[in-house]
């Protein structure tokens, strides 16, 4: 089954990549950006830099905290065994969890995943965005081996985070694409002594670390995007109401509509160059990042006019 009926959606509407505007991703479409370049640090200084500024962000300890280039790949280094997956969300993590040996089982609900070696949910959820109380994650880690979160989409939401009560169990998974735009660069949150199970994974280089801090110090531009954000979502809410659609759910960097019928409303986008994300799973359900120019929402709304 393919992943994304996106896939050729491009060529079907007859232009080349340049002229699109691209709402398929759950990444924040306004970027950090420094004016100048991190300068050269060695590995060291780059990472204890990273992990002191990194630890303020996420409320936590220090010795909590381990950058690396791809946190989901810390959690393979745990022994596979029986592993429960809160569905519908993201496929990449149930399928790396089976090349490494584990069995794996999908879940409707937080407590469908009591008794297993590990359970894994990203909160907020990936498409939908469902939100997980702490407090509800906490009890279901008592339930099971290991308790691994995917918060990478959580930075605009901290009271959502686990990070500042960590239970020894558990393993939170962070990383700085969705919200500040940098790949390559995430971290693994856990217990100092569950933490060195998982210190194998690769480490992002220096020059990526030290961007990395420069970018989760600027707290002045964290904040104008939380605003911008926060206002935007609800700009696109009202857009997509008005062309009949309703919300399905959403977080600050993307929302979910159900549109009557998905394949219709992302062809229609498309003609207007404009991408958006439907599922294999569903035949209403359509996913908009939020756009980030006068100019794109003037298209989006004039695109959804029509519909």
């Amino acid at each position: 089954m393919r992943g994304d009926p996106s896939e050729d959606i491009d060529r079907a509407a007859g232009s080349g990549p340049g002229d699109w505007i691209d709402l398929s991703a759950t990444i924040n479409r306004r970027p950090w950006g420094a004016d100048n370049p991190a300068q050269r640090t060695s590995a060291t200084d780059a990472a204890e830099r990273l992990t002191l500024v990194a630890a303020d962000w996420f409320g936590c300890d220090p010795a909590q905290v381990l950058p690396v280039e791809d946190a989901l790949a810390a959690i393979l280094r745990l022994p596979p065994g029986r592993a429960a997956v809160l569905a519908p969300g993201d496929p990449g993590p149930a399928a790396c969890l089976r090349a490494a040996g584990w069995q794996v089982t999908q879940a409707d609900a937080l407590g469908d995943m009591a008794g297993a070696a590990l359970a894994l949910a990203v909160n907020p959820n990936n498409p939908d965005g469902r939100e997980s109380p702490p407090d509800a994650l906490r009890r279901l880690a008592r339930q099971v081996g290991h308790l691994v979160v995917d918060e990478r989409l959580a930075d605009p939401r901290p009271d959502l985070s686990l990070a500042p009560d960590l239970p020894a169990n558990v393993v939170l998974l962070r990383s700085l694409h969705p919200f500040w735009g940098l790949a390559g660069l995430g971290f693994v949150l856990a217990d100092p002594a569950l933490l060195g199970r998982l210190s194998g994974a690769p480490r992002a280089n220096p020059q990526a670390m030290a961007l990395g801090a420069q970018a989760m110090a600027d707290r002045a531009w964290a904040d104008a995007q939380m605003v911008y954000l926060s206002e935007a979502v609800l700009r696109l809410d009202r857009i997509a109401v008005r062309a009949g659609w309703r919300m399905a759910g959403g977080t600050h960097l993307f929302r979910l509509y159900d549109t009557g019928d998905a394949a219709a409303a992302q062809d229609r986008l498309a003609r207007a160059h404009i991408r958006a994300r439907r599922f294999p799973w569903s035949d209403r359900l359509l996913r908009l990042a939020i756009p980030v120019r006068h100019a794109e929402w003037d298209r989006l709304s004039e695109a959804l006019r029509e519909i």
